[in-house]
């Protein structure tokens, strides 16, 4: 049996040409309504347009910017953010995002990567920038954060926005914000197509150097009305901009869920969850997009107020499975359920969401619409029958044409079946008699102790059962009998005690013997990725260097 949310159609039906057609049709129907609201400052969906078609116009007229030259965009979550990715994709470019704590090596390897010549930065960022003037880059655009902000904001400011302040004089080479959006000159008129490289997001590279994935104006559309079909947007739906928008959650359901899809975003530069609660009372959030971390955070601050969650209608994310008493806690006192979904980079965002009228617990959900995602061998790639554990394979719209540059590494990524190209994940799933995908594990986060597959998001799970365990993370160390054996960092619950050898005893418990932790790490906090998510990854890794001579 297979389950599709209520009202909600198979296909997304005919979209625009091109990202900036969505952003003039958006404008049109939305003209003086509210697009950003940042820290106080609103700018419409009118005003949003002239500066996206201005900047679009510098790039073309000053930085020499051709159809389908890529540009690196290196800022925090701001208004400018937003308007710098719409103007790149209006002039006929090739977006690259980039984290902004990327270091200077990080940064000139996407840009010779990439073969960008121009940047549109932060402020705080130019002395970073300033040796890639003129080689590599030819050009960069340096933004303000603040310059948006009105002088009595009620919102408490995050320490960027200071830091982000033009110096007295800009490098040869860098142009001031203000002076590229005081072009004078129209833009050229808009070219792109369907087909046209739009964006270009890095995957983190679990191995060797970082890959571009090269996503189309269709595809970045695609999963940005995907998302605004299945949560129902309407002229009354307000989001959150608090997910980094380089990453290519925030990056669509915040940033294009807004340009292209006509709703309102609530900008936040830096998490801040002290915010949250007067952020959404202020404007009226809707749908709250975020990590279970952010979740969890939030309502751990000191005198939340309950009434921010007055309109909120949905809390949707993913990359971690919500945690079942955070969960119990959101239906007990609010009635919300925790929408959760799946994505890669590779897919721009989600392959599969869970149903709002019927979402499952820790659960990666439904493949979306016009999507076609199977469970598979990896080892034989053949299909494998419901129930069982294998790789998911996505083939649909959202998927990207390939790595850039990168034609084995594209070839590795798909695999044919029954003709159609399919994207190999690497994530181990298993599909349950009503059509949901629940997660085993990433094929290179198993653990094999003594031979037996454990897998971590398993063993997590289990230990968020414990009363004193706020956070956990399960990880691999090398053991000299069984080869590895499961680690556990834990952070407990304020007020709570829990030692080591209690928890193991618990543990044996709840859960088979070889999967129970060996060894436990009790930390303040545990690290996180730029996209908020649990950096599993540095915790094993520094795990497994302790181990080398």
């Amino acid at each position: 049996m297979s389950t599709w949310p209520a009202g909600v159609d198979r296909t997304v039906g005919p979209l625009p040409e091109s990202l900036g057609a969505a952003l003039r049709a958006t404008a049109a129907r939305r003209g003086e309504a509210v697009a950003i609201a940042f820290y106080g400052a609103e700018i419409s969906f009118a005003e949003l347009l002239r500066r996206v078609e201005r900047l679009a116009a510098h790039l073309q007229h000053a930085c020499g910017l051709a159809h389908g030259d890529r540009v690196l965009l290196d800022m925090q979550n701001s208004p400018h953010a937003i308007i710098a990715y719409q103007a790149i994709a209006r002039a006929g470019g090739v977006v690259v995002p980039v984290n902004p704590m990327c270091m200077p090596s990080e940064i000139a390897y996407l840009a010779e990567d990439s073969g960008a010549t121009v940047a549109l930065i932060g402020a705080e960022l130019v002395g970073r920038f300033a040796a890639m003037i003129p080689v590599p880059l030819t050009h960069v655009i340096v933004a303000a954060y603040g310059d948006e902000i009105p002088a009595d904001t009620p919102f408490r400011l995050p320490p960027v926005i200071a830091e982000s302040v033009l110096p007295e004089s800009l490098p040869p080479g860098f142009t001031a914000w203000s002076a590229a959006l005081a072009e004078a000159r129209p833009p050229r008129p808009d070219v792109s197509r369907p087909d046209d490289l739009c964006v270009m997001p890095y995957t983190s590279g679990t191995t060797g150097k970082p890959k571009a994935c090269m996503h189309t104006h269709h595809s970045v559309l695609f999963t940005a009305f995907v998302q605004a079909r299945w949560y129902f947007y309407d002229d009354d739906t307000v989001l959150t901009g608090f997910m980094p928008m380089f990453h290519v959650a925030g990056m669509q359901l915040s940033l294009n869920g807004c340009a292209a899809c006509g709703a309102t975003v609530v900008v936040m530069a830096r998490w801040d969850r002290d915010l949250v609660a007067a952020l959404f009372k202020r404007y009226g959030v809707t749908l709250w997009s975020a990590a279970p971390t952010m979740v969890v955070d939030a309502l751990a601050a000191e005198g939340f107020d309950e009434a921010a969650f007055a309109r909120l209608r949905i809390i949707t994310g993913g990359g971690a499975a919500m945690p079942t008493a955070v969960a119990a806690e959101l239906k007990r006192r609010w009635n919300l359920a925790y929408v959760e979904g799946y994505g890669l980079t590779e897919t721009m965002s989600p392959s599969h969401l869970n149903p709002v009228d019927r979402p499952k617990p820790q659960c990666l959900g439904v493949p979306v619409q016009e999507t076609d995602a199977r469970i598979i061998d990896p080892a034989t790639l053949a299909e494998l029958p419901q129930g069982e554990a294998g790789e998911i394979v996505v083939a649909g719209p959202q998927v990207m044409r390939g790595y850039w540059n990168r034609p084995e590494a594209t070839a590795e990524a798909f695999v044919t079946l029954e003709g159609k190209r399919f994207l190999r994940t690497g994530d181990l799933a298993r599909i349950d008699d009503e059509g949901y995908f629940h997660m085993v594990d990433r094929l290179k986060r198993m653990i094999s102790v003594s031979g037996f597959k454990v897998w971590p998001s398993e063993c997590e799970a289990t230990l968020y059962r414990h009363p004193a365990i706020q956070e956990c993370c399960i990880v691999s160390t090398p053991d000299a009998y069984r080869g590895e054996t499961v680690k556990a960092f834990v952070v407990r619950r304020p007020g709570m005690e829990l030692s080591a050898e209690a928890l193991i005893a618990w543990a044996r418990d709840a859960m088979a013997a070889y999967k129970v932790p060996r060894q436990v790490e009790f930390v303040e906090a545990l690290p996180r990725t730029a996209s908020n998510k649990l950096d599993w990854r540095s915790l094993q890794d520094a795990e497994w260097a302790k181990a080398r001579p």
